[in-house]
């Protein structure tokens, strides 16, 4: 947390990133004695203070949301277990649990590229601070590196203000006038939500999602999730590569509910499929989308009261949550083209989510795509780690109790490729001392010579 000279520096593991990813892998090296040094070009958290909204809070409770070792309320007695933390909170805890575990972050150092060496272990990494060595380089920067606009959106031709979701912070930023908002998942929906809260008219253009029950019986999604197994799925269903999740802990946590947000006035699209001439078109998917969220949804209220069946649990009925609501108009007759000029639409905010970016990282660790190739973080690239993505080891890697756990395999990984170093090493010595040494017959000739 202290400004550091890295000119010549030898470390065993670098970390590049201190967000969840990097405090939590800090955490397990440490524990496990590993040497090693944390960089975050920021501060800590840092994508939790300025790459989000203002009203943002953490999408699970702060009981599920949090590393093992410390819970909110250690840090701020204001966050209770079942509280959603806004987002300057979560850094707060973030920063308190790195100075708990004593982890060697330095802030405000850029890592510009790492290399393998040649002919010798470990690689060269050049910084903002200097070039140095490590024995094993561990990605810790995360899947939220590079805002992704497709290239559908309109040129500079048509007047419009066009922000990503990263650079949104709150209604009063845009300018007056209905918005767009391209994508409804978590972020998109829940500004779409507060847009509208604003007075302002939105249109939301909605794909493939799955719409899980904030809670249910008494019970968050997190906690049924656990209890079902799901966060243990270590892969997608094949066809839901796509598909983004909508949940909401905005406003104490609420089941979203697209339907509903459509009777309160918000205008409900398809996929957004082109813009021309100041004209945007949409596909004709909306009724599907919709009735796959509530698939989705339903199929979790059923899973949840098997489990409460075949396990006695005392938990209330909640027989209104099968209640779906009547189509509002925008579903059966969906717009399939918006004239943005004549329907007053003066912004576009695209929560189209985001790419990695590991330009800094030239190793072979990588598919042709630029994704990277690893097992449960342990990188086809010997020496190399990923930590903090999704579905890294499961489904619940997403979320900051998973990153904990991936990152503990990754320095459980670590530890272990140590000790048969360790061992190579000192069997080298002992050879190098055993034929150093003279033998008896060699001593004996020496003694008649």
């Amino acid at each position: 947390m202290t400004e550091l000279a890295l000119e010549n520096t030898n470390v065993d593991t670098l970390v590049v990133g201190a967000g969840q990813a990097g405090v939590a892998m800090s955490e397990h090296l440490g524990n496990l004695g590993v040497p090693h040094l944390v960089l975050e070009r920021h501060r800590i958290a840092e994508a939790w203070r300025t790459a989000r909204w203002d009203s943002l809070v953490a999408n699970g409770p702060a009981w599920h949301d949090r590393f093992p070792g410390m819970t909110f309320e250690e840090v701020d007695a204001e966050i209770g277990a079942d509280a959603f933390a806004p987002k300057e909170r979560v850094a707060a805890y973030f920063e308190a649990y790195a100075r708990r575990c004593q982890a060697p972050i330095h802030t405000g150092v850029d890592v510009h590229k790492v290399t393998r060496n040649d002919g010798r272990p470990g690689f060269t990494i050049e910084t903002s601070a200097g070039v140095m060595q490590a024995n094993r380089v561990v990605a810790a920067t995360g899947p939220f590196q590079r805002p992704v606009i497709p290239p559908i959106a309109p040129g500079d031709e048509v007047p419009l203000t066009q922000i990503h979701s990263s650079e949104y912070r709150q209604p009063g930023q845009l300018p007056e006038g209905a918005v767009l908002v391209v994508g409804a998942g978590s972020s998109g929906v829940q500004i779409a939500e507060e847009l509208q809260r604003a007075g302002r008219p939105v249109y939301l253009s909605v794909g493939p999602h799955d719409r899980p029950p904030r809670a249910y019986r008494g019970r968050d999604f997190c906690w049924w999730l656990g209890v079902l197994g799901e966060w243990d799925a270590e892969a997608m269903r094949p066809g839901t590569e796509h598909v983004t999740i909508a949940v909401s802990g905005a406003n104490g946590g609420h089941t979203v509910d697209f339907r509903a947000l459509a009777h309160r006035g918000m205008t409900l699209v398809g996929r957004t499929r082109a813009f021309e001439d100041g004209v945007a078109t949409f596909e004709p998917d909306l009724a599907d989308n919709l009735c796959r969220g509530d698939a989705n949804y339903l199929a979790l209220l059923d899973a949840a009261d098997d489990y409460i069946a075949r396990n006695g649990l005392d938990l209330p009925e909640e027989p209104e949550a099968r209640r779906i609501l009547p189509d509002p108009e925008c579903v059966p007759r969906p717009l399939r083209e918006l004239d943005l000029a004549a329907a007053g639409v003066t912004s576009i905010v695209w929560a189209t989510g985001f790419s990695v970016d590991y330009g800094w990282l030239d190793v072979d660790a990588f598919d042709e795509h630029g994704k990277p190739r690893h097992q449960r973080g342990v990188s086809s690239e010997p020496g190399v780690y990923f930590v903090g993505l999704p579905w890294l080891s499961r489904r619940g890697s997403s979320f900051i109790w998973g990153v904990w756990h991936d990152a503990k395999h990754v320095a459980d990984h670590i530890a272990t490729q140590r000790k048969y170093l360790a061992y190579h090493e000192a069997a080298q010595r002992q050879e190098t001392h055993t034929t150093s040494e003279p033998s008896v017959n060699d001593a004996s000739a020496e003694r008649v010579n």
